[in-house]
């Protein structure tokens, strides 16, 4: 048994957990969020859409399996921290490479454990997401308090500009398979140039798996940039933070909407972004949707899927323009989860049909994305 260092969580109401020291040490702020997520804690940590929060993981036993070099969703640990019941100091899965707990010393992830996240996810439900700060330095909890109320709330916050790549790139690699890895594909039917507003390897990975190969490009890219790649369609990646702050992807969409005449597909924040383009407003949600248990109402075909899904913001249904329709609804709270254009080749998902972790109920929609590319293929 490691013998740990004292942690404190402190958020913004007062309310405070005294646990013990995970990962690296030292002192960690954000919004304090939870994930429905039983496993998967590489993919959570490493997903760019946890930019500028710490994550609770309401699954009490985490890093039994270890970490690998595989599992990732970027090219590094993006949450700001990390909360779990109790952290396992014995791993074994035959892809492991190493412990968890090893991998955010090496990142510099500040985490904190034996505490009662069940208490913790409770309170945030209730309440709400609030700001928090871990420490293992400063043990005193006014202090943190005070800390704690100085972090930017997440609404008019811009984190996509942390986490969007700097250079344009290319991906050519699908999604994994056993004795192979993630598999190098050289015939590909299409190209789509991808919007990178903190976008998820899986996604690229699907994209490749049906054809697609991939063109990413940061978030800031003039939108004629992109015109004059003449792609095959175009994606709108997913991403952390307001949607109604990154106002030049907003003005960007806007323009491609208005004169690209091929197809476009957006999830998550390009979800968000993509209604806003259109007039529609954006709200914050109580506690938002994160985990890989969701339930989405297909309303087309009626069917429902288990959905994976990281969002603390939604589309408003009551300010949609009369072009957009909404084609899926979450059967928790109702929410808006899919959009179409009633007469571009325009659609958006709120959730993450990639899906890593999470079930594949919903890989269908890169599948529709190809089809509508051929369908549009030389118009």
């Amino acid at each position: 048994m490691l013998k740990r260092k004292k942690a404190i969580l402190v958020l913004e109401d007062g309310t405070y957990f005294e646990g013990l020291s995970f990962g690296a040490e030292g002192e960690t702020s954000g919004e304090v969020v939870f994930t429905t997520s039983m496993t998967g804690y590489q993919e959570v940590v490493t997903d760019p859409s946890f930019k500028g929060q710490i994550v609770t993981m309401t699954y009490p036993l985490i890093g039994n399996v270890g970490v690998n070099r595989e599992d990732v969703e970027s090219d590094g640990p993006k949450a700001e921290g990390f909360i779990v019941k109790e952290i396992s100091e014995i791993y074994s899965n035959w892809r492991a490479e190493d412990s968890f707990e090893n991998y955010l010393k090496k990142h510099g992830v500040v985490g904190i454990c034996e505490i009662d996240t069940r208490e913790l996810v409770k309170k945030l439900r209730s309440a709400g997401t609030m700001r928090g700060v871990i420490s293992t330095v400063d043990l005193d909890v006014d202090s943190l308090i005070s800390k704690a109320r100085s972090i930017p709330p997440m609404e008019g916050l811009n984190l996509v500009d942390e986490v969007s790549c700097k250079e344009p790139y290319e991906w050519e690699y699908g999604t994994w398979r056993l004795g192979e890895g993630y598999p190098k594909r050289e015939d590909f039917k299409y190209s789509v140039v991808v919007l990178d507003f903190g976008i998820r390897y899986n996604i690229l990975r699907n994209l490749v798996d049906v054809g697609i190969k991939p063109i990413v490009v940061p978030a800031k890219t003039p939108p004629e940039d992109i015109l004059k790649m003449n792609p095959d369609g175009i994606f709108l990646s997913c991403g952390p933070g307001d949607p109604a702050a990154v106002t030049y992807a907003i003005e960007t969409i806007k323009y491609l909407i208005a004169t690209y005449r091929k197809p476009i597909f957006g999830i998550c924040l390009g979800h968000q972004l993509t209604a806003l383009a259109m007039g529609a407003s954006t709200y914050k949600l109580k506690f938002g949707h994160r985990g890989a248990n969701q339930p989405v109402k297909n309303k087309r075909t009626g069917k429902v899927e288990i959905t994976a899904q990281n969002h603390g913001f939604a589309v408003d249904e009551s300010t949609l323009p009369d072009d957009l329709e909404v084609t899926h609804y979450s059967l928790n709270d109702g929410t808006v989860e899919g959009l179409k254009h009633k007469s571009k080749p325009l659609f958006t998902v709120q959730y993450h049909p990639e899906s890593s972790p999470g079930p594949h109920d919903s890989r269908y929609l890169f599948r529709e994305f190809e089809r509508l590319i051929s369908d549009y293929k030389g118009r």
